[in-house]
């Protein structure tokens, strides 16, 4: 009995969600990706999210939902940039289940990302925040100023890192992976190399394929990231003004007492 529920347990390891409980102790490697997205005056890539949409479609939906996330924001500012007629039409090519039917229907922009939870994987629409690829010198955090906490670098890393190589425990294959803690996920290799065409002719070997769908999930994570950044930028440039117009009133101020001390 216990052997059973151990063997479920790895079979239904979450690929992306932690430490497998069966896997050996190892370091992990994190690969520090250059996105457009990282720094203070970092953008998205809107050519980039419209092909990691397009890998999350063909491969990873497969068996990982984005139950947090909206058809109708893939036509936000910031985002993947799409028409209200595109996003229409994509949304339809989802089959979503309505309650009020009890049965499925085609998606409408209103309508969120199925949550597929019977394939036993992890929901990927926050994971890009959930995992922490680095975290800086000491772990001071040093590097949220400008990389952020590294889960696209985890994400793409893991969809590269698999080694080829295999071993069965406790009735389940686990396959070899530099990133993942321990060096063993449940999770076979997803991608390989020319497993999706791209209309604009971009790379579709594995390592960038990896780096488009991690860019993609850093968007799910952070849909409102460009706006977020506008707004701190704002609230800087403020107050640095702010700041300059009190020192200049603090000393007017304080000038004739001064003067008669002097």
């Amino acid at each position: 009995m216990k052997k059973s529920i151990l063997s479920a347990l790895v079979a239904f390891g979450l690929a992306f969600g932690g430490t497998s409980a069966m896997a050996n102790e190892g370091e992990s490697h994190v690969e520090d990706y250059a996105f457009s997205f990282e720094g203070p005056f970092g953008k998205f890539d809107q050519a980039q999210l419209q092909r990691g949409l397009q890998v999350y479609t063909e491969v990873c939906a497969a068996c990982h939902g984005l139950r947090h996330v909206a058809f109708r924001t893939l036509g936000d500012e910031g985002g993947p940039g799409y028409s209200e007629d595109e996003v229409k039409a994509y949304a339809k090519t989802w089959d979503i289940y309505d309650p009020e039917l009890d049965d499925t229907r085609p998606g409408k922009p209103s309508d969120k990302f199925p949550a597929n939870t019977d394939a036993g994987a992890p929901d990927l629409s926050l994971m890009a925040k959930a995992r922490a690829g680095f975290h800086g010198p000491y772990k001071l955090l040093v590097n949220q100023l400008f990389k952020g906490l590294g889960g696209p670098e985890y994400i793409a890393s893991l969809l590269n890192g698999f080694t080829g190589h295999e071993k069965e425990q406790a009735g389940t294959v686990l396959y070899g992976n530099e990133t993942f803690p321990g060096g063993y996920i449940s999770m076979p290799p997803p991608l390989e190399d020319g497993q999706v065409e791209f209309a604009d002719g971009s790379k579709n070997d594995v390592e960038h394929m990896a780096q488009d769908v991690a860019a993609f999930l850093m968007w799910t994570a952070e849909p409102k990231m460009m706006a977020r950044k506008k707004a701190g930028f704002t609230a800087f440039i403020f107050l640095a003004i702010l700041g300059s117009l009190l020192y200049l009133t603090n000393k007017k101020l304080w000038a004739p007492i001064k003067r008669k001390n002097a």
